[in-house]
């Protein structure tokens, strides 16, 4: 067997694995269909193939399997476009929640700017510098009564379309007792407008409960507000006491400041005295000559007791030596 036709055995398995594919995803589908319509559930369709297997094959003609991919084509192209209603659907929740958040950031960042200009700023005492609690608690308990209005609005505006719907349904269902057959049009007219009451509910009701959670984060971001007011109070009294301690040292700096300009201004006085003195004796010898003669006159005041001690030994011994003349002359007379 050569290459090419071993790639051509291959080509036609591969196409004859794709069109048993294809049957059987489209036999899947109309036993389900089957199975649904029937009542019946999906092991009795099981059951029903096995046995339709077990009996004598058949082939399909051209015909029959273009019917097949074309239904197989319609029911893709029919979960395609579910898959892309579902998923425009998905975007516009989406689009509606980004929407919703950046309002809702809006609305922080404006009650974040009241807040700051009515408390953090405007509710300060000029007196003592702190924040008047009675002006926090005012507001919180307006921003409280607000979100408690706008609660009870769309409860009572929720109330009121469920009244309206429930008043179309009874009328739908007395009509129908009545035996008022309504054309196709009205009747799908009231679906829509069903539809739309039904959304217009949910859409009330997922408002109500984002202002619950936004009630509830009002709440928190109170609590951390009230907690970094009380810290930057002590903050501000620190910062106070900070600047006080500053100033008393500025102030004593000051003074010593004041206090070395005079020492400086008197030590310039001293200088200039100096200067002028050492001007003045420019004349007079060196100290370094008046240290030098005042070593050469202590070393001769040394020589000159030197010499002093020296001639009174000479004396005493010319008088120890005349009197030892003095008693040998006295002894020769004597003898």
């Amino acid at each position: 067997m050569s290459v090419a036709e071993l790639n051509a055995i291959e080509m036609e398995n591969e196409r004859l694995q794709r069109e048993n594919e294809l049957f059987e995803a489209f036999f899947r589908r109309q036993s389900a269909l089957a199975a649904h319509a029937e009542g019946q559930g999906e092991e009795k369709a099981h059951e029903k193939s096995k046995k339709k297997k077990k009996g004598k094959a058949t082939t399909l003609s051209i015909d029959q399997k273009v019917d097949i991919a074309q239904n197989e084509l319609d029911a893709v192209a029919a979960e395609v476009a579910d898959t892309k209603r579902s998923s425009e659907r998905l975007i516009d929740t989406l689009r509606a929640v980004l929407e919703s958040a950046d309002t809702r950031i809006a609305e922080l960042k404006k009650d974040a700017y009241e807040f700051k200009r009515d408390i953090v700023v405007g509710a300060e005492n000029f007196r003592t510098g702190k924040t008047m609690a009675e002006k926090v608690i005012r507001y919180m308990e307006e921003k409280l009564r607000q979100g408690d209005a706008a609660v009870e609005k769309l409860r009572l505006k929720n109330a009121t379309l469920k009244g309206q719907a429930q008043k179309i349904e009874a009328q739908l269902r007395q009509k129908e007792e009545m035996g008022d057959v309504l054309h196709y049009i009205d009747f799908h007219q009231l679906q829509i407008e069903n539809r739309q009451y039904v959304a217009r509910i949910e859409e009330r009701n997922d408002e109500l409960l984002k202002l619950k959670m936004t009630t509830g984060n009002t709440v928190q971001s109170l609590n951390s507000l009230k907690r970094r007011l009380q810290s930057l109070i002590d903050e501000s009294d620190w910062l106070r006491s900070e600047m006080k301690s500053r100033a008393d040292l500025c102030e004593k700096l000051a003074r010593e400041g004041g206090r070395v300009g005079a020492e400086v201004a008197k030590a310039g006085k001293f200088n200039h005295g100096l200067r002028t003195a050492k001007e003045a004796s420019q004349g007079m010898p060196q100290v370094l000559d008046y240290v030098q003669q005042k070593a050469e006159a202590y070393e001769l005041q040394t020589a000159v007791g030197n010499w002093e001690r020296k001639v009174e030994i000479a004396e005493m011994a010319h008088k120890r030596l005349r009197a030892d003349v003095r008693s040998a002359t006295f002894q020769q007379g004597t003898a």
